[in-house]
């Protein structure tokens, strides 16, 4: 096995393009094609998780946040980051970070928080857009249930709860329906003398590349006429943040508690209290002052998030109880999330879950 398998399974779980524009995910660090000794999964990547690597044979560290984000123009030794590095590649030690791709997918960074506090009924807070392409293709009828079906198993027609849609012009969400096309003088395919039917199939913006290979692959025209559009539909199934409920609503000093010894949080910095039972949560891991319209949009009783500062709380305006657990203490479990993804994936080897405490946040 080596690396770039690693990092298959982990698209699987949070496929990159999902990931925020301002980010810096994939490899940092490392050749995708050296062979795999070990897999350390961490949160951050500092010097002394590099070290931990090293102790444990691992040439591949599995890091949450990404070690590079601002881009490096020097490699000298002057910052953590440089440091950090430096010995990576000193001991040939391949980086690879996930970071928002985590963050948008289902079941990612927040599913765990949700599920770390046992909330049910649980769906996309942000839900992400622009993320479903359409392919429209034409193909002669004899060959339209081969292209069809080659195109489902790419993975067009999946989108959130239905599989192998395929539409005509008379509506959206037709299954397996065509129209036929006679090709006018002049139009590509003219000079093809069958009958042709219109093919049109949506698929997750991710899959591009694949769907339009298998088109190329099974069609039988040298040069294919298709189209690929961009739908406005928000992805329900990816997003950031997520809204959950208790099955039993508690009061708002029990949730604070709750959410302290579940979250395993020394500290809450939270809102006014407005003496109201919380049952509806919004959780949204790192810092999430951006989801407090959204959180109030759904009718949620609480926000769970990270970095509100000062003026943040003022949004809460008498009608949701914000709660800031500390960016830390919101993702610490996504490493859990990680390994326990991984060792489902891959036996042959051991998943290591990092023990290093990379919170650089103290509190006296």
């Amino acid at each position: 096995m080596i690396v770039q398998d690693v990092i298959n399974y982990l698209e699987e779980l949070a496929p990159l393009t999902y990931a925020e524009d301002f980010d810096n995910v994939g490899l940092l660090v490392g050749d995708k094609n050296t062979p795999i000794t070990g897999v350390l999964v961490t949160l951050d990547t500092l010097e002394t998780v590099v070290d931990e690597a090293i102790q444990n044979n691992c040439n591949l560290i599995v890091s949450f946040h990404p070690i590079i984000f601002k881009g490096l123009k020097k490699l000298t030794g002057k910052t953590y980051v440089e440091r950090t590095v430096m010995k990576a590649i000193k001991h040939d030690i391949a980086i690879y970070s996930m970071h928002t791709a985590l963050d948008n997918a289902l079941q990612g960074v927040n599913d765990m928080i949700c599920n770390q506090l046992k909330l049910t009924n649980k769906r996309i807070l942000i839900p992400q857009q622009q993320t479903i392409k359409k392919l429209t293709t034409y193909v002669p009828i004899n060959e339209a249930e081969t292209l069809r079906t080659a195109l489902f198993k790419a993975g067009a027609g999946r989108i959130g709860n239905y599989d192998d849609c395929s539409f005509n012009v008379n509506g959206y969400g037709t299954f397996n329906a065509n129209e036929k096309a006679s090709p006018t003088k002049g139009e590509i395919g003219a000079i093809h003398k069958e009958e042709e039917t219109k093919i049109t199939v949506t698929f997750s913006k991710h899959l591009e590349q694949q769907i339009l290979k298998t088109l190329f692959k099974t069609h039988s025209y040298e040069e294919v006429a298709y189209e690929v559009t961009t739908l406005e539909n928000a992805n329900q199934h990816i997003g950031m943040g997520m809204v959950g409920e208790f099955k039993t609503p508690m009061s708002q000093q029990a949730f604070l508690k709750y959410v302290k010894e579940n979250m395993q949080t020394s500290c809450i910095r939270h809102s006014k209290l407005l003496d109201k039972p919380i049952q509806k949560v919004a959780v949204l891991g790192g810092s999430g002052s951006f989801a407090i319209s959204a959180a109030k949009a759904t009718g949620a009783d609480a926000l769970i998030t990270a970095d509100l500062k000062y003026h943040d709380f003022f949004t809460a305006e008498n009608s949701i109880l914000l709660t800031d657990i500390g960016h830390y203490e919101s993702e610490q479990f996504t490493k859990n999330l990680l390994v326990e993804y991984l060792t489902k994936k891959i036996t042959n080897f051991a998943i290591v879950l990092s023990k290093t405490n990379t919170n650089p946040v103290k509190y006296f």
